[in-house]
């Protein structure tokens, strides 16, 4: 009877996780793309999201050292730079003047963090 309440509790523990592991992409899970649709415009906006989408998760596939706050940072800083390049192509294509005044908000705040998050791992001798 052990057995089988501990093996319900293992499937109820392990079985979400596997199937929430299937759907990530580039093991950035929750910032998956969707594939591309024959009824969206392939518009330079679109393009320039995508190409910075893509830069991003492959830039955020780092090599896991096992130390939460040097994983932490050196995955955020690619993932703010991300920000940052579809902030860039807002402003190159958004018309809407509070959707340029977030894109500005974003460079500016996240590049002030890319900053801080350098600074930190060179404290810590990380690179």
């Amino acid at each position: 009877m052990k057995h089988r309440i501990l093996m319900a509790i293992a499937a109820i523990v392990i079985l979400p996780s596997l199937a929430s592991a299937q759907g990530a992409h580039g093991g950035h899970s929750g910032h998956s793309t969707p594939a591309q649709t024959a009824k969206t415009p392939d518009t330079p906006a679109t393009q320039g999201y995508r190409q910075a989408n893509e830069k991003m998760h492959k830039n955020m596939d780092i090599a896991f050292s096992g130390n939460a706050d040097v994983d932490f940072v050196r995955g955020m800083i690619p993932h703010h730079q991300g920000a940052i390049d579809m902030a860039k192509v807002a402003l190159q294509h958004a018309k809407d003047e509070q959707v340029r005044k977030w894109a500005e908000a974003v460079i500016r705040e996240q590049e002030r963090e890319i900053a801080e998050m350098q600074a930190w791992l060179k404290t810590k001798g990380v690179q």
